[in-house]
Parts: C-alpha cells; sequence; structure tokens
C-alpha cells in the first residue's frame, strides 16, 4: 500500500490536484456520520483531515473511529493539540508553526507527542505550518498567541517556507485560517510555489469553484475546504476537479 505521502508525492509528480475536507470535532454532529460518508465517498474529496484549533478530549479518537469503517479515503490528523491524535487515522500532519514564534508550537507540542506516536502506526508527515493574514482574528491565532504573516510581505512567507522545506519539512502549508474572510492570495502562492521542492498545500477563506480552481493554478497541490461544507454539505456535489 503506498503511503499517504507518497500519494501525494506521485500526485504532484503527475499535476493531479488533491482537495481535502476538513472536519473540526467539535462542529461535527456524530449522528450525520453515515450520511456525512456517503457525501464525501461520493464527491472528488480525495482526503479527510480531521482537527481544530480547540477540541475537547476523546471527541477526535471518537470520530475517527466511527468514520474509518465507512470510507476508504484515507483520514489524516490536522491536530491543534496532543490531545487530538487518534490511532485509527491513517496519517498525522506533524506541525511546527514555522511562521510564528512561540516555542510551545515550534517544537514543545511535538516533544509532548512523542511518548503517544510511539504506541500508534500512524504515518507521521513533517509539516512547516505558516498562518496568513486573512482580515480577522483566527482562532490558531488566539491559541498560539502568535502573528499571522501580513499579505504583503511575499519574501518573507516564500523564504519561511523554504527554511521549512531546508529544515526537513515534506509539506508547506499555507493557512489563511478557519473562517477566513480572504484565502492565500494567488501570487503568495505562485511565489511561494516557484522556490519549493516539496508538496504545497493552501487552505482557508475558499468557498467557491473559481477560487478552488484559480488556487490551483497558482500552484497548490493541495486545496483545504472547511467552513464551506460547513455551511453546505452539498458543496461538492456540481464540482469537478
Amino acid at each position: 500500500m503506498m503511503s499517504v505521502y507518497n500519494d501525494i508525492l506521485s500526485a504532484a509528480a503527475k499535476q493531479e490536484k488533491l482537495l481535502a475536507i476538513l472536519i473540526d470535532p467539535d462542529k461535527f454532529e456524530i449522528n450525520l456520520i453515515s450520511e456525512f460518508a456517503h457525501k464525501i465517498n461520493q464527491s472528488i474529496i480525495t482526503h479527510v483531515f480531521v482537527g481544530g484549533s480547540t477540541v475537547e478530549v476523546e471527541v477526535t479518537q471518537k470520530l475517527v473511529s466511527a468514520l474509518k469503517p465507512l470510507t476508504k479515503l484515507p483520514i489524516v490528523l490536522f491536530p491543534g493539540d496532543v490531545t487530538q491524535i487518534s490511532k485509527d487515522a491513517d496519517a498525522i500532519l506533524f506541525l511546527s508553526l514555522i511562521s510564528g514564534r512561540n516555542p510551545k508550537y515550534l517544537i514543545e507540542k511535538q516533544i509532548e507527542a512523542v511518548s503517544i506516536l510511539k504506541n500508534t502506526n500512524l504515518e507521521v508527515i513533517p509539516t512547516g505550518y505558516i498562518l496568513i493574514e486573512n482580515g480577522k482574528e483566527t482562532a490558531v491565532q488566539k491559541v498560539t498567541q502568535t502573528q499571522p504573516i501580513p499579505t504583503a510581505l511575499h519574501s518573507l512567507v516564500a523564504d519561511t517556507a523554504k527554511a521549512g522545506e531546508l529544515l526537513g519539512k515534506k509539506l508547506i502549508y499555507l493557512e489563511a485560517g478557519s473562517g477566513a474572510l480572504h484565502p492565500v492570495p494567488l501570487q503568495m502562492i505562485k511565489f511561494v510555489k516557484q522556490d519549493l521542492t516539496i508538496p504545497l498545500i493552501v487552505g482557508g477563506g475558499i468557498r467557491s469553484k473559481q477560487q478552488l480552481d484559480d488556487a490551483y493554478k497558482a500552484g497548490a497541490d493541495l486545496v483545504v475546504i472547511g467552513t464551506a461544507f460547513e455551511e453546505n454539505i452539498d458543496f461538492f456535489n456540481h464540482i469537478r476537479l
């Protein structure tokens, strides 16, 4: 079986665009899990990301264990904290918030997670996480006590992303934040992508087919959509990659 990361690499090499839905366990109604699984299985979604900035203990595990038997799509943890690690997922984005300077989210939380990860079979994917200004304060800002990089500073974002790659990150994730007023600027995506040799994930503020297409054209290898689906469960019905 191909690993989740190798599958992303392979798709990027073939210029096949990937699409993930992000589920926030605290906002998801578990009684709708069967309907939800049916809809994503019939859609163009290629990955299911699970996580949130603030999630109660055990909620993530309950959601992942309920969803796992209902879909063949890879379930990837996108954790805001070590309490969101579920042994039943397929992989975990091992995030380091490289846009911020809070050591707690650069390395301390990662150290805390090791004792938990040792007891799982999760595929661990080192990921450089970069928060981009979107027009309003996000939950990530509040929790991490870090500031996003302003949208005008394309060079800083590109250099931060490249530094992440040189440090050994296997993915770079540009994030405008949940419920972002504005998605990551297209020119920024292009600027970042041209200097990377690893896959680029882009998420936050994407609510239309046009915005999705634009993000791909700018260089995103995988786009993550969360709020748009939360607001309309049929969002993906008429979208084709």
